[in-house]
């Protein structure tokens, strides 16, 4: 029976996952290798090798109703896209709401995971940790949680690039960048379009003499603020609108385009990719149209070639004197404390059952949460996989047969292929609500809508067309929480205040009396019956029949 869980990091991935497995009864130990929580969202002055690192003016590119934790509304005063300082302090209100610090063992390193002898019969894990200043020491767990995320070793392909030895200027990975420190004043080119690229070049543009942004494919480019000046991405997210695009996919990934074009045409500013809207995640980034507009990013296509101080490009553009060349080319993802059957690949991504759980193990007792893609954010998934892996490791869930799941997995595999981008730096990709509502129909916490509106049609409305807020997976069953659909019918209040730093006042209107109103109605109608009634406009302005009498006629 499982009832010590080891979980390995600290980041939101780890968080959900400790509070998991206490609301399941389990007793989680969590190791992680840096002094404080946080993992991706702790900024770090100087980058910490094997750890992800931002820059300090990343802002978090979901809101935060759609990023929240599902028992957890943010606070209604922080901003809806938060900067890496307000993530970081949402996570420790939850981790200190839920008093999760208690279980985590900061400083200390997982070296190693490996089965015991009798595995097959316990479903044991040996757990190897490194902590800074003593010996290594090994435990034993009855079950693993690897939340370490995907952004710790930089895909660095230099190889790819020509001549780049010759190079006289300074080259890094984003992962080393911090800030526009050293740049001012210079030529930098930036190789690579994905979110950090986007933000890097902008970022880099305000003090740079010039920056270019290398593109081999394109990408689409969506801002933050949506319709109205509300989070981008409340609208188009919810329920109804994922049935209409599994009714109608090629006519709205055609509109969803064609809406993006008029913000700016994509083609004229060189961003225009090959592949659909849908078929990868996009470009986060407002500014980026305003820089290119203003002539301070230049859009480039792919390098070709380094030669000496120059940058080559494929179509034979030259650029000379180049300073520094930011390489954000993405991530390699490894999990080097893992035996090597369980890094089995399937196409790029891992081998791993609903992207969870190794389907070669004889007791699922190691899950792997937070290691996914779709089109939202990450903290619903990760937290949503948490869930299910603690209910599957208490014994209330069970997993198919190790065919089954394989069978699943390579039709999974083939069909996200067909319809994504995938490849070694973008491995995988899901369809965001019917990935969460496949687990939780797992854990029994789908919301039944039907049900909805015949119980609570006000709330059902707000589950159906509003947007898919993680808090409709708390309404019912385990895990069921009694604020939910209080945090649902008032997410939208949630969102307003931030804006509500200073009152515009109402236009004065002066109050009209019923005198008044009446006069202006009367006066409305006979203008109207003068206006269409050509007799009735002729006798208004004749004179009176006496008047045109033959006496008075002269």
């Amino acid at each position: 029976m499982v009832q010590k869980v080891a979980v390995i990091g600290a980041g939101i991935s780890g968080l959900t996952s400790i509070k998991a497995c206490l609301d399941e009864g389990l007793e989680p130990t969590c190791f992680e290798s840096g002094h404080d929580i946080g993992g991706l969202w702790r900024f770090k002055e100087k980058p910490e090798p094997g750890r992800a690192n931002i820059y300090q003016s990343v802002v978090i590119n979901s809101s935060k109703e759609m990023m929240s934790l599902s028992d957890f509304p943010p606070p209604a005063e922080l901003a809806n896209n938060m900067h890496h300082s307000e993530v970081l302090l949402y996570m420790r209100l939850y981790a200190q709401a839920f008093k999760l610090l208690q279980h985590i063992h900061f400083k200390t390193t997982v070296v190693s995971v490996r089965q015991t002898p009798d595995f097959a019969a316990t479903g044991q894990w040996e757990v190897e940790t490194e902590g800074r200043e003593g010996p290594r020491e090994t435990r034993v767990f009855d079950a693993v949680m690897v939340c370490t995320g995907h952004y710790t070793q930089p895909h660095l392909p230099l190889s790819d690039f020509p001549g780049v030895e010759t190079f006289k200027g300074r080259y890094f990975h984003s992962w080393e960048y911090r800030n526009t420190e050293g740049l001012q004043g210079k030529s930098v080119v930036v190789i690579g379009i994905g979110n950090s690229g986007g933000d890097i070049a902008v970022d880099v543009s305000r003090v740079a003499q010039k920056v270019y942004l290398s593109t081999r494919s394109g990408a689409w480019v969506v801002g933050r603020v949506g319709q109205g000046g509300l989070p981008a991405d409340l609208v188009g997210t919810s329920r109804m609108d994922m049935m209409k695009q599994k009714l109608f996919p090629s006519w709205i990934n055609r509109m969803v385009e064609k809406k993006l074009d008029e913000a700016f045409d994509h083609t004229l500013y060189g961003l225009k990719p090959k592949h659909g809207f849908f078929e990868q995640i996009p470009v986060v980034n407002d500014d980026l149209p305003a820089r290119i507009i203003s002539g301070r990013v230049q859009v480039k296509p792919n390098v070709k070639e380094f030669r000496g101080s120059s940058v080559v490009f494929v179509d034979g553009s030259v650029i000379d004197e180049v300073d520094v060349v930011v390489f954000a080319t993405g991530y390699n993802y490894s999990f080097p404390f893992l035996p090597p059957a369980l890094q089995a690949k399937s196409g790029y991504r891992l081998r791993l059952y609903k992207h969870v759980f190794p389907p070669v193990l004889t007791q699922p007792t190691l899950a792997v949460v937070g290691f996914i893609h779709g089109f939202g954010a990450i903290n619903p998934l990760a937290e949503m996989q948490a869930r299910w892996a603690t209910r599957v490791f208490k014994g209330f869930t069970t997993l198919p047969s190790e065919e089954t799941m394989m069978k699943e997995i390579e039709k999974d595999t083939v069909t996200m292929q067909l319809r994504y981008a995938c490849s070694e730096r973008n491995p995988l990709q899901v369809d965001y609500i019917p990935y969460l509502d496949s687990l939780a129909e797992q854990v029994g916490v789908r919301p039944n809508i039907l049900w909805l509106f015949l119980k609570d049609p006000r709330l059902a409305v707000e589950v159906l067309l509003g947007p898919c807020t993680p808090y409709q997976y708390r309404l019912t069953g385990p895990g069921q929480w009694a604020g939910a659909r209080q945090a649902i019918l008032t997410q939208w209040e949630r969102v307003r205040q931030p804006f509500r730093t200073r009152v515009v006042p109402k236009p004065e209107t002066r109050a009209s009396s019923s005198r008044s109103v009446v006069v202006v109605i009367a006066g409305s109608a006979l203008l109207c019956c003068i206006y269409y009634n050509k007799h009735l406009l002729s006798s208004f302005f004749s004179p009176p029949a006496f008047l045109r009498s033959p006496q008075y006629a002269a």
